[in-house]
């Protein structure tokens, strides 16, 4: 139960740094459009780290 307790603060913390980031970035006006741009970039740089793609030769 510990273990839960700790993964949800652990990503509460995570979800409440990001949208601060977003906020200072983008500022109140823009938060929505901003938190948009800003989570497809962390999708994209997850998936290209977990799936890299191949390396062509030459």
């Amino acid at each position: 139960m510990a273990l839960l307790r700790t993964l949800f603060w652990f990503l509460l913390f995570v979800f409440f740094t990001f949208s601060f980031v977003v906020l200072f970035e983008y500022g109140p006006h823009d938060f929505i459009p901003g938190f948009q741009k800003e989570f497809q970039r962390v999708r994209d740089f997850v998936q290209e780290t977990i799936h890299p793609p191949p390396k062509q030769n030459p």
